[in-house]
C-alpha cells in the first residue's frame, strides 16, 4: 500500500508525486523510505484485469515486504524461477 505526498494548488502525475510511506500488504509493516525512495527489499505487484477473468475493468496494485514475498512463494507447487542479473536500477 503507497501514500503519496499532498500538494494543494498544484495537480500532480503519478510521476510527479513523491512516494511517502509504503506498507506491505500482507502483515502491514511499515517499509523504510528515504526521500521518497524504498530502501529495504519488496515486491509491487500490479494487474489489470481484462476478459476473461470474474474482476474485468478491475486493476489491483499491493506491495509485500521481502519475508512476506519468501513466505508466500513457499506456498507454490511449482517453484519460482531464479535468475542473475548484474546491473541494478
Amino acid at each position: 500500500m503507497r501514500r503519496y505526498k499532498e500538494n494543494t494548488g498544484v495537480q500532480f502525475t503519478e510521476a510527479q508525486e513523491q512516494l511517502q510511506e509504503v506498507c506491505c500488504n500482507q502483515c502491514g509493516r511499515k517499509i523504510k523510505t528515504e526521500n521518497g525512495i524504498v530502501k529495504e527489499g519488496l515486491y509491487h505487484g500490479r494487474i489489470r484485469w481484462e476478459y476473461f477473468s470474474q474482476k474485468d475493468g478491475e486493476c489491483h496494485q499491493f506491495d509485500i515486504c521481502e519475508e512476506c514475498y519468501d513466505k508466500w512463494i513457499r506456498t507454490f507447487q511449482i517453484p519460482v524461477e531464479k535468475g542473475d542479473y548484474t546491473e541494478f536500477m
